[in-house]
């Protein structure tokens, strides 16, 4: 797990990388909910590059779209198409876009328009289930995307399915784009909203990739409905100044501000190697 951590901090540089040279970008999300992604590429998803389309492999959909800069990295790092790749986010006619797009491999959906993901992933158990087959659907949401509707249909239509092949997955780093959650569209009920609904609820802490492991090797266990993990984590976790500032929702570092990230994170990063 040592090194994953260390993965994980140099995963981040490469957001900050693409999020400087091309001038926008989502990096305090990206940052939050980076633990998530390396655990599920690295520790839990049945996917391979060598075989995008196979109908066994695990499916992940990030509903949380604008943070594609994270699953851009992890994906890159799984070999899923060249680093080189990375330089061209947000250029002009790259497809590497400002949220997933499903013309890049290994990824199953265009997402980002907020409250999508969880209804698509419902429909993708489901659709495993009537054809006997075995893979599991990951979906990962944005505390602040809960407040649309349409995840409430999607936690309904899992419940009552019984969909104990999927499982969701809250960056419940409590600062949206506007602000504080809890001011904003409070959600600190979350279990149980959900548990009315007949999932499964787990804690994880979001920033700990052996406590996220755990959380997904719980819900792996759990059968006769979905689960979904509340992962605490910290919006720009790994860079001290832009770590639970709102304003960093989407913000393009300067030139010192860049500096300044890059050794903090290569510090980090050392410090976990």
């Amino acid at each position: 797990m040592e090194n994953l951590k260390a993965l994980s901090f140099a995963l981040r540089q490469d957001v900050l990388d693409m999020i400087y040279m091309a001038k926008t970008g989502h990096i305090g999300g990206d940052f939050s909910v980076m633990d998530i992604l390396v655990t599920l590429y690295y520790k839990q998803l049945n996917v391979d590059p060598s075989r995008v389309n196979d109908p066994d492999r695990d499916r992940l959909i990030l509903s949380k779209g604008h943070s594609v800069e994270a699953l851009y990295a992890v994906l890159c790092s799984k070999g899923f198409f060249p680093r080189e790749d990375l330089k061209t986010y947000s250029q002009y006619l790259s497809k590497y876009i400002g949220h997933p797009n499903n013309k890049i491999n290994g990824i199953e959906m265009n997402s980002g328009s907020l409250g999508h993901g969880l209804s698509v992933s419902v429909g993708m158990a489901l659709a495993g289930r009537m054809d006997h087959r075995d893979y599991r659907v990951y979906v990962v949401m944005g505390d602040g995307e809960l407040a649309e509707g349409s995840v409430w249909e999607g936690a309904m239509a899992g419940g009552h399915y019984k969909l104990d092949n999927l499982c969701a997955v809250v960056d419940r780093n409590r600062l949206q784009i506007s602000g504080c959650t809890e001011d904003i569209m409070a959600h600190d009920s979350l279990d149980e909203r959900f548990g009315s609904f007949g999932w499964h609820v787990i804690h994880a802490p979001g920033n700990d990739i052996d406590g996220l492991n755990a959380a997904f090797e719980e819900a792996k266990t759990v059968k006769g409905k979905p689960t979904v993990i509340i992962a605490d984590t910290t919006k720009g976790y790994g860079v001290s100044f832009i770590e639970n500032q709102a304003a960093w929702h989407h913000k393009v570092p300067t030139a010192e501000e860049y500096e300044a990230a890059t050794k903090e994170l290569a510090e980090r990063r050392a410090a976990n190697e």
